[in-house]
């Protein structure tokens, strides 16, 4: 079995349950017009996946399963594509559709093994990946994913059975003994003023990492306990007042590029009291340079209590962070303790944060049901990792659409919903618009449901493969009238994306 990253051509080992079945001669030869065509489509769409026009391929294999709708390689490449932007329900779908048109075909059982990792599912995507070994038991590739698959499954149930065991000890007992070890005497990095960041440590920071160094560990290990400490006294909604005339800035996902994170600030200065920034969830996974963004945010984060925010995202929770890098990151520059104490740390990050009364932030998007207010988001207990369904859930996954009505998330998780849900949640809550993240957007951004929903996206060229424009947002206390600002990816060092993710991150 081929596990190459471009999207299977091969011939399937089953065949077609309505092959023997007899048809005039020229409805055969429209069927066999058909198939001719859909195999163009194919090869056209693998193309454009193998250049990562992920987007442009799904038009083409859709437009191929509407002529060969019995064909399951088109739904099993289908199914990666949309692995590729995250759209692990329709992945899902499609894979279990490659299946149902052939039973024997093993990339549809590999496929469905990658969605159901990516939605935490990991004992079902174990039940595939053994089943693609046991019928290649020649196949060296299919034997290794099997046996990783393996591995990762055992491992996490055993941390989900220690895990509260974990969280009753809390972190500042976890930092004790660890933050009394030696800081070496060579060592030339920024360090906490009596154990506080300043911007002087603020600035040698940025500058260290960006010449590709790492803070001592001590320090990493105070700002995690200092900012667990800041995040256990804020609601999981925060309420933010920005006085007239003064900017407010949020920004949507950083997902580990930390240069272009160091390029936000570059152009719209470092955050202050008198320049106050919100960042909308997603800021490891990924990128490789998760570590620095998160150490970077946390530490204006304490510098500016109250002027600097932080929303959690869905990649702050352990099975992302597992699959897509930060977990791997952590313990390759640091070690599988703090990884565990970030766990911790995310668990404590707001869910969702109110502007002037007026403007409601979160990562994902809006609710299954009415009359949501903002006193149930208040409400929310969110010291826990991501649930599968709530308010919760829904304010971390969701995504807009542009009909009316709600409709099942593409992701799996979630719901996506439509200008009507704005407009009524909006109305019922007295606010103008939302804003929100989770989503790349060619120009960094987009304007829907009559300009009440709002995406932003602040990770340019995301993946080093998309090609997309990043934006913050600016908005002044008075009018709150977002304004846009996009920016291009700027250099980085020669990591690249998702090198410290899980082998199994897509089932490539």
């Amino acid at each position: 079995m081929s596990t190459a990253v471009t999207p299977n051509d091969g011939v399937t080992t089953g065949g077609n349950p309505t092959a023997n079945v007899e048809m005039p001669p020229a409805e055969v030869n429209n069927v066999d017009a058909n198939k001719a065509r859909a195999e163009e489509l194919k090869s056209q769409a693998n193309e454009y996946f193998k250049n990562k026009d992920n987007e442009k391929a799904i038009k083409l294999y859709t437009e191929a399963i509407e002529l060969d709708g019995a064909n399951a390689i088109l739904y099993a490449n289908r199914s990666f594509a949309y692995l590729r932007q995250e759209a692990f329900g329709y992945a899902l779908n499609d894979a279990v559709q490659a299946i149902k048109c052939n039973p024997n075909y093993l990339k549809g059982y590999y496929r469905r093994a990658g969605a159901h990792m990516a939605l935490g599912k990991f004992k079902l995507a174990l039940q595939d990946m053994e089943l693609v070994a046991k019928r290649c038991p020649n196949d060296k590739d299919a034997q290794l994913k099997y046996t990783e698959c393996n591995k990762i499954v055992k491992k996490m149930a055993f941390e989900r059975a220690i895990a509260v065991d974990k969280q009753e000890k809390s972190l500042m007992e976890m930092c004790r003994d660890l933050e009394s070890a030696t800081i070496e005497s060579d060592y030339e990095g920024p360090k906490l003023e009596e154990g506080k960041v300043t911007l002087e440590f603020m600035k040698h920071l940025m500058e260290w990492y960006k010449n590709e160094k790492k803070l001592h560990k001590n320090f990493a290990y105070r700002i995690l306990c200092d900012v667990e400490a800041l995040f256990k006294k804020q609601p999981s909604l925060v309420d933010i007042t920005v006085p007239d005339e003064c900017k407010f800035t949020v920004c949507g996902d950083i997902h580990g590029q930390f240069y272009d994170l160091l390029n936000i600030f570059e152009i719209n200065g470092l955050p202050s009291e008198t320049n106050p920034y919100l960042f909308n969830g997603d800021f490891v996974d990924r990128g490789s340079f998760s570590v620095e963004c998160i150490f970077t945010l946390f530490g204006f984060k304490l510098l500016y209590p109250n002027h600097f925010f932080l929303s959690r995202g869905n990649h702050e929770s352990v099975n992302m962070n597992q699959m897509y890098g930060f977990t791997g990151e952590v313990v390759a520059k640091y070690s599988q303790t703090m990884s565990e104490m970030f766990t911790i740390v995310y668990n404590w990050l707001p869910l969702c944060h109110c502007i002037n009364q007026k403007v409601l932030v979160m990562h994902g998007g809006l609710f299954s049901k009415d009359g949501v207010s903002l006193d149930d988001l208040r409400a929310i207990d969110r010291n826990r990792q991501p649930p599968e369904e709530g308010l919760m859930c829904e304010l971390l996954w969701s995504d807009p659409q542009p009909q009316n009505g709600r409709a099942p998330s593409k992701r799996g998780v979630g719901i996506q919903f439509g200008p009507d849900v704005t407009k009524a949640f909006l109305a019922h809550n007295k606010l103008d618009y939302v804003i929100r993240s989770h989503e790349v957007k060619d120009d960094g951004y987009e304007v829907a449901h009559d300009g009440k929903c709002i995406t932003v996206f602040s990770a340019p060229n995301y993946c080093d493969a998309m090609g997309n424009l990043g934006a913050f947002i600016n908005m002044k206390g008075n009018d709150l009238t977002p304004q846009y600002k996009t920016y291009a990816a700027v250099p980085h060092p020669k990591v690249k994306p998702m090198a410290y993710a899980s082998s199994l991150s897509l089932l490539a």
